[in-house]
């Protein structure tokens, strides 16, 4: 199948291509920078960029699943327009070219007002896509673990930083964190079953955590000390200073989603596992393995 992964140097992008790859897929990546990008042997790499729609003709002829996989948050701004413009162009040039399905890796998380800017963009961008012709298979993750995913970046640069944690109150909020590596054989594995095209599915891991056990295993692992307190005075909003001042997260990245902490993640509909399934890994082995990535030295 000719398959075209928007998002191919991000993270998930970054684990998805190589594995589609293997599972001998004909890939074409879309990168806004041919140059900086170190594509595997086979793939087709093509310029352009999903917010200037003059420069997407072309990428889509001859596909027949393509992956959406962009978000904006590191840009800085109004995330959320550039997110939706985005989502426009994509659409509108994969209809163009008649791609049949599309798969995209959005938010887990309730429905509602109250979501938080960066949830609610997500599922803003879900609505775009499904309103378009082709198929969309939506897969809603929350927390991502693996070196290198915005979410477990800040838990690492945190344990790594502050033995003493002082945390608004929504750092119990529940939360189903996922391995990279599981999230990226839900990707593979929708394109196996065409009965996937046109569904929702929610994934995650084995255990559902707050955000507060995650920070005090991870700290375990790690071999470090920590001290988590969380108190009901203090805002995400003030936590996203202390955050700046120690962690490199972008902050147009750590901002939506300390501010996302307020949302509960947690998945309550497990039909993905009947048609795919997936070995899950728990989160104290998907910690190792980025952990181990991040140079710690992690037993086990």
């Amino acid at each position: 199948m000719r398959v075209l992964v928007t998002g191919a140097t991000g993270f998930v992008g970054g684990h998805l291509v190589p594995e589609l790859v293997a599972a001998g897929h004909d890939v074409r990546a879309l990168v806004r920078d041919p140059e900086r990008y170190d594509a595997p042997e086979g793939v087709d790499v093509v310029a352009g960029d999903l917010l200037d729609a003059e420069t997407l003709s072309g990428v889509f002829d001859g596909v027949d699943a393509a992956y959406y996989l962009v978000h904006s948050m590191g840009s800085g701004g109004d995330f959320a327009e550039r997110d939706r413009r985005a989502a426009r162009n994509f659409a509108a040039a994969a209809d163009a070219a008649a791609v049949s399905r599309v798969v995209y890796l959005g938010g887990l998380g309730e429905t509602g007002d109250d979501l938080s800017p960066h949830l609610a963009s997500r599922r803003e961008v879900e609505a775009v896509l499904a309103d378009a012709a082709f198929d969309l298979t939506t897969l809603r993750a929350a927390v991502i673990v693996g070196a290198g995913s915005a979410g477990f970046d800040v838990v690492y640069q945190l344990v790594d930083k502050l033995p003493v944690m002082v945390t608004p109150k929504w750092v119990r909020t529940p939360c189903q964190p996922i391995a990279v590596r599981d999230v990226v054989a839900y990707l593979v594995g929708v394109l196996d079953h065409p009965g996937t095209a046109g569904e929702t599915y929610e994934v995650g891991g084995p255990q559902v955590l707050s955000y507060e056990t995650m920070l005090e295993r991870t700290a375990e692992l790690a071999g470090k000390r920590l001290l988590v307190l969380p108190v009901p005075v203090l805002s995400p909003r003030l936590s996203t200073y202390w955050v700046d001042l120690v962690t490199d997260v972008p902050r147009s990245v750590a901002h939506p989603l300390i501010h996302g902490l307020k949302n509960p993640v947690v998945v309550t509909d497990h039909g993905i596992r009947d048609v795919i399934p997936v070995e899950l890994t728990p989160f104290e082995d998907a910690a190792k393995r980025a952990l181990r990535e991040y140079g710690e030295d992690v037993d086990g």
